[in-house]
Formats: structure tokens, sequence, C-alpha cells
């Protein structure tokens, strides 16, 4: 089994920062994209960042120039840091991976964190 565990969440006052975390454990051969997704109160879960092996990153629309994704390949983590945070962010957000297990090795399957609450002030 994986298992996806955030932390960094908080309250922070619109324009303050934050630095969300996702560590990756369990059974693991390697993982391919890791990401950010977050889920607003009566809105979908959407995706806010997604990093690839190689480094290639996506970002929201909304996020760009703000918000910046980092993975360390080493540790199984991931990390957002969030710049210039806007009442619009707040939300859960929750950490994703695509992981290869020895259970299935070739293909890769999906896994989410618990998630962590983003409440930015206005």
């Amino acid at each position: 089994q994986v298992q996806l565990v955030e932390s960094g969440g908080g309250l922070v006052q619109a324009g303050g920062s934050l630095r969300l975390s996702c560590a990756a454990s369990g059974s693991i051969i390697s993982i391919d994209h890791m990401g950010w997704y977050r889920q607003a109160p009566g809105e979908q879960r959407e995706l806010v960042a997604r990093i690839r092996t190689g480094g290639i990153t996506d970002y929201a629309d909304s996020v760009k120039g703000r918000f910046t994704i980092s993975r360390d390949n080493a540790k199984n983590m991931v990390f957002l840091q969030m710049n210039s945070l806007k009442p619009e962010d707040t939300a859960v957000y929750y950490c994703n991976a695509l992981v290869r297990t020895p259970r299935l090795p070739l293909s890769s399957s999906s896994y989410w964190g618990q998630g962590t609450q983003v409440t930015v002030s206005s």
C-alpha cells in the first residue's frame, strides 16, 4: 500500500504565503506524476499544479506566477510554494501521485492524501 501525507496548511491573510509538503511512503517502485489539487466548498476538485518525473510542470491559469511546485525524487516528496495568496485560494488541498508498486509494476495507480485546509482571509 501507498500512503500520502500532506502538511503545511493553515490560515493566512491575503497576500501571504504558505508551503505545502506531501510525503509518499509504502511499497513504491517509482512515482510518475505528483501534483496538488484543491476543492472548495460546493465546487469540484481541480488541478492546481503537477510535476512529472523529468521536472515538467503544469499549472492552473489561476495560480500561474504565484505558486511553484517542486519535488524531491529521492525522498518521494512534492512541495507547493504558494505566494500572494488570495481569498479565492481557500480550499482543501490534496496531494496526488501516480505510483508504480510491486503489485502492478507495469502501470501507475493514483493515490490521494487526506487533504490539508488552506484558508486565506481578506
